[in-house]
């Protein structure tokens, strides 16, 4: 088991990537933290977690807010004695242009995209610190490499996570901490069919999203969590500081 007596901490966890991570982290051993603002998904990922073999718990989250987070690590190290994992996973899609983006939503953007990843370092890192050593993994985007029409704040927000997370890995790699990126192409999530659904023509709209992938399909959640249980575990302990794409081609 390759999370055998870790303890995670998991963002964004009631749904999608967060909720498979999850999922999957329990069953290599790990005692889950499942953090989020939904409490009636994430009880459900709680359920997943033990269903899976784990032990686990939910803590109410605002992933973007300074004394949500500090309590939330707080609360993990309480019950669990210590910090080994954390998957700064939260985030949010908008779509537009810089015309028709707000500044509203630019700053909300920022705020659960990026600010969500500096308060999971801020945080989370003392902990680490104190457990000898642990690993951050940090779900960016494929947008945070090339770029994507009509996603003007997302793509920037995604690149300034990768901008975090090097030098993150820097400042604290004396310390046995790690971070590392994740970075998917288009994922079948409810986010994104929630999207979908919104275009008023589904299967025009997910026809176009499938179109534009090299490999004719969308990515799987569990094909993501799968990278984030390597990055978590000791077989990626000679990495840090790097960007792992995951895209099905997209950014080829």
């Amino acid at each position: 088991m390759r999370l055998k007596d870790k303890v995670a901490v998991i963002t964004g966890a009631g749904a999608g990537i967060g909720r498979s991570t999850a999922a999957l982290f329990a069953s290599e051993g790990a005692q889950v933290v499942c953090a989020d603002l939904n409490s009636d998904t994430t009880e459900q990922t709680v359920r997943l977690v033990q269903m899976a073999g784990g032990e686990g718990c939910f803590v109410h989250t605002d992933a973007a807010d300074d004394e949500s987070v500090r309590a939330l690590v707080a609360a993990t190290v309480e019950r669990y004695g210590r910090l080994d994992v954390f998957h700064a996973n939260a985030g949010i899609v908008p779509g537009g242009t810089v015309l028709e983006c707000s500044v509203a939503e630019w700053e909300r953007t920022m705020a659960i995209n990026v600010r969500s990843v500096f308060l999971a370092c801020r945080h989370a890192i003392p902990a680490m610190q104190a457990s000898g050593g642990g690993s951050i993994v940090c779900t960016s985007s494929v947008a945070g490499l090339v770029g994507v029409k009509n996603r003007a704040a997302y793509s920037a927000s995604k690149m300034a996570v990768i901008g975090l997370v090097r030098s993150v890995a820097l400042d604290f790699i004396q310390d046995n901490i790690r971070i590392n990126a994740i970075c998917p192409g288009t994922v079948d999530t409810p986010s994104l069919q929630a999207r979908l659904h919104s275009t008023g023509d589904y299967d025009s709209a997910l026809a176009q999203f499938i179109a534009r992938q090299p490999m004719g399909r969308l990515g799987r959640a569990e094909e993501i969590a799968a990278l984030a249980l390597y990055l978590a575990s000791e077989e990626s302990a000679y990495m840090t500081g790097t960007y792992l794409t995951i895209d099905g081609g997209l950014s080829l």
